[in-house]
Formats: structure tokens, C-alpha cells, sequence
């Protein structure tokens, strides 16, 4: 389990990449690290490759892993103010479905936002597993 909180997302794609640099920005409240899951061992964090591909993962100290709109929540919960407090928001029962439908709306369009690579036109069953170098 990692020592802090882990934000898992696709290395292979501009668009999350570029998210994840914005999103250490932000002023923290709580340490977090963030890293491709192309560099990790997602068995040893209980969690799949097929998972990883299809959404952007937290993983907290305990090990409990939240997906998606859960996880992008979580993120801005270990941030100060104001943006904590969205991350509290997007955890409220009517919000949450919301922000999930939000969430996999950008996720499955995310091939024609900013910032993408020929990686994010792929399913997410043919994305690359691994980075090429």
C-alpha cells in the first residue's frame, strides 16, 4: 500500500497528464503523489490494468481505492480551500451522480479535448499497457 495517497491515471494521454500538472497546483492540505499507472504494480495496489485504463484511480493509505468522479473528489479533498470543499460537494448523493456522469462524459471524449496523444482515440482496451521506453 503506498505510504500517502496515490492519484493513478493513464500517462499516455495529454489530456490526463496535463490534468495531473494542474492538479499539483493546487495548494495541498494533505501530502498525495501522483504516477502513470503504466509505471506501477496495480496487482501489489489491488487494482487492474483494465481498471487504470478505464479511469482515473485513488488510492488512499488504508487501500481503499475510489474511481472516477470518487477519485477526482478525493484529489480536491486533500487540497486546501475552496477547492476542498467542491471535493466535498461532489461527494453528496445527488452531486455525486453528476459529477460521475461529468466524469465519464469528459473520459470517453477526452480524444477531442487539449492536450491528447493518439493513445486517448483508442478504446480503453487498446490503449498501450506499458510506456515504450
Amino acid at each position: 500500500m503506498p505510504d500517502r495517497p496515490l492519484l493513478v491515471y493513464d500517462g499516455d494521454c495529454g489530456f490526463c497528464t496535463r490534468s495531473v500538472f494542474l492538479a499539483r497546483r493546487l495548494p495541498a492540505r494533505s501530502g498525495w503523489a501522483a504516477r502513470p499507472w503504466q509505471e506501477l504494480d496495480l496487482a501489489a495496489l489491488r487494482t487492474t490494468v483494465d481498471r487504470a485504463r478505464h479511469e482515473v484511480l485513488w488510492i488512499d493509505a488504508d487501500g481503499r481505492i475510489f474511481g472516477g468522479a470518487a477519485a477526482a473528489a478525493r484529489l480536491l479533498r486533500a487540497t486546501s480551500a475552496p477547492w476542498s470543499w467542491l471535493g466535498a460537494l461532489l461527494t453528496a448523493p445527488v452531486l455525486s451522480s453528476i459529477a460521475e456522469w461529468a466524469y465519464r462524459r469528459i473520459a470517453n471524449n477526452r480524444h477531442r479535448l487539449p492536450g491528447t496523444t493518439p493513445a486517448c482515440s483508442l478504446p480503453a482496451e487498446q490503449r498501450p499497457a506499458q510506456h515504450p521506453w
